[in-house]
C-alpha cells in the first residue's frame, strides 16, 4: 500500500502538470486557429468587397443600358423597319445579359431576381409594343409605341430595379 502511495506521490503531480500543460496548449492552438480564420476572413473580405462593388456597378450600368429610352437611342438606325428594330433591341438585351451573367456571383439572390424581372419586363414591353405596329413600317413607329408605353406605365422597371440595387448596396456597405 505504501508503495502505491509513494508512486502516486510522484505520478499524481506529474499527471496534473501534464493535464494542465495539455489544456493550455490545446486552448492556445484553438485560439491561433481562430486568429488565422479571422485573418483569412478579413483578407477575403478585402478581396471580395471591391468585386461586389464592381458587380453592383455593372448591374446598374446594365439596367441603364437596357432602359427603353437608352436602348432605342443606341440601337435604332435610319432605314430600319419595326421588325428589324425589335430584333436588334432584343439581341442587344440578350448580348448585354450574357456579358453580365457572372455578376450574379457577387450580388444577393433578391437583387439578381430584381434584375431578371426588369429584363423580362423590358422584353415584354418591346414585344407588346411591336405587336401594335406593322412589322414593315419605319422603326420610328415602334420607337414611339415603346416610349408611349413607358410613359403610360406608372412603374419604370429599370428605374425601380436600380433603386432597389442602390438601396441594397448601401445597406451592405
Amino acid at each position: 500500500m505504501e508503495d502505491i502511495l509513494e508512486i502516486l506521490k510522484y505520478t499524481l503531480p506529474s499527471l496534473i502538470v501534464f493535464l494542465t500543460v495539455y489544456y493550455f496548449l490545446k486552448k492556445y492552438f484553438e485560439n491561433e486557429a481562430k486568429k488565422r480564420m479571422h485573418q483569412t476572413l478579413l483578407k477575403n473580405h478585402d478581396v471580395i468587397t471591391p468585386l461586389r462593388l464592381q458587380a453592383y456597378e455593372r448591374i446598374i450600368l446594365y439596367l441603364e443600358r437596357i432602359s427603353p429610352e437608352s436602348l432605342i437611342l443606341r440601337v435604332n438606325k435610319p432605314g430600319y423597319t419595326c421588325q428589324q428594330l425589335q430584333t436588334e433591341l432584343l439581341n442587344t438585351i440578350r448580348i448585354e445579359w450574357e456579358h453580365n451573367l457572372s455578376q450574379q456571383l457577387y450580388v444577393t439572390q433578391k437583387s439578381w431576381e430584381v434584375v431578371k424581372n426588369a429584363k423580362a419586363n423590358i422584353i415584354q414591353l418591346i414585344n407588346v409594343s411591336a405587336d401594335k405596329v406593322k412589322a414593315d413600317s419605319p422603326s420610328l413607329n415602334l420607337s414611339k409605341a415603346i416610349l408611349s408605353s413607358v410613359m403610360d406605365q406608372k412603374k419604370i422597371h429599370t428605374a425601380d430595379a436600380i433603386k432597389y440595387i442602390k438601396g441594397e448596396m448601401n445597406q451592405m456597405f
